[in-house]
């Protein structure tokens, strides 16, 4: 979420989704898990204060790129960002609203996976503990989801058993401000991200120009903070999504305020981030306005990807294997408008861009060599796309 992007008003409370205690009916019968010949299941988080009805179901095929929509889950408020489990038994997803109950808070919603069909069914919903809630992970344990609140400028741990949120373990609330423009004078956390080895949590923050490192027990779900409380940006950067490297040896922030991404050196043993290069993630000419939202890295390690809203374009960077550091490969046109968030499918052979303003989805097919980008000519119609998952 981020000034600009989403109307700042006062959303109703939730109460109303109690009536989710359906089975949708799909159209097709997808079998799991999924291999390479056949097509696979991708989740469409959207935000319903427009013309969309909530999580949209589709079908990818990961041979030819095409998307087709299969399904929607209803009545579900701004499900904006979404998080699957491994075992892709649950799947959840964050309502990015300011009232839950009549408290200034956002949810958290569960939902069960029909392992035959893909469908959706709710479970249950638990305050988010902050205010528009637009980032949310589940530890590799599967016990706990972490939850980043971008108006709340808190993080949150809720425990999950068998798929049922429970009551929240854990609030951290960050202090301070950086010095940068309006959305810059209170926290404002805009990412959750743990480790592979389920010991340190590492949350952007909008408003600090921070990415705050803590320490993880996963047995309490409990947050501490880190000897190395921090990584600092620089000022007006706006930290937005971070993501590791395959290899762990590096990390990679994209900063939305002032379009770049900050690789750091990752020393996985204290949780350390040192930063070793900054870079424009805009063409040189370019000076219209633009902000940064998501980030992704190849499979295969080789190849960074970012979103450009404004330019409307992905930024594609090749990866120095003995460095970490980035070089500007290409700008791809997304074919839409606010390319929020996007996606690589699992075998990292097609990039989905999803154009929040323009409504669409458009798959891209990877160059597995260079990492470019090339149009498929498959178009998805979803009323504000804003997070996929497959």
């Amino acid at each position: 979420m981020t000034s600009g992007n989403i109307p700042r008003r006062k959303f109703l409370g939730l109460t109303g989704l109690g009536f989710f205690g359906l089975t949708l009916t799909a159209n097709r019968s997808f079998g799991l898990p999924f291999s390479s010949a056949q097509e696979v299941l991708l989740y469409v988080g959207t935000y319903t204060s427009g013309r969309s009805e909530g999580i949209y179901i589709c079908s990818f095929n990961p041979v030819t790129g095409e998307i087709k929509q299969v399904d929607t889950v209803k009545g579900v408020a701004n499900p904006s960002y979404l998080a699957i489990d491994r075992q892709r038994q649950y799947l959840f997803a964050v309502n990015e609203v300011e009232d839950f109950g009549g408290k200034p808070s956002g949810a958290v919603s569960a939902f069960r996976i029909n392992a035959k069909t893909g469908m959706l069914t709710f479970i249950n919903q638990q305050p988010s503990m902050g205010g528009a809630p637009c980032y949310l992970i589940l530890d590799n344990s599967r016990r706990f989801v972490l939850l980043a609140n971008y108006s709340g400028g808190n993080v949150a741990v809720v425990p999950v058993h068998n798929g049922t949120l429970g009551t929240p373990v854990d609030v951290v609330q960050h202090q301070g401000h950086s010095t940068g423009a309006e959305p810059q004078k209170v926290p404002h956390a805009h990412s959750i991200v743990l480790d592979k080895a389920n010991r340190y949590v590492f949350a952007a923050d909008l408003g600090l120009d921070r990415i705050m490192i803590y320490k993880f027990d996963s047995r309490q779900g409990k947050l501490k903070a880190n000897d190395q409380p921090w990584a600092q940006l620089k000022s007006g950067a706006g930290p937005r999504h971070f993501t590791f490297h395959p290899s762990e040896r590096w990390a990679y922030v994209i900063n939305e305020l002032d379009s770049t991404i900050t690789a750091f050196a990752y020393d996985k043993v204290r949780g350390g981030l040192n930063e070793v290069q900054t870079i424009d993630t805009l063409p040189s000419g370019f000076t219209d306005k633009n902000s940064c939202a998501d980030i992704h890295i190849s499979p295969s390690g080789k190849f960074l990807y970012g979103s450009n809203r404004g330019h409307n374009s992905i930024v594609v960077f090749a990866i120095d294997p003995l460095t970490g550091k980035l070089t500007v490969v290409e700008h791809v046109s997304t074919g839409g408008k606010t390319p929020r968030n996007f996606a690589l499918d699992p075998s990292g052979g097609f990039l989905l861009a999803a154009n929040q303003n323009s409504d669409n989805i458009v798959s891209f097919r990877i160059d597995p060599k260079r990492g470019t980008l090339a149009p498929t000519g498959h178009v998805a119609n979803i009323p504000t796309p804003v997070c996929l998952r497959f």
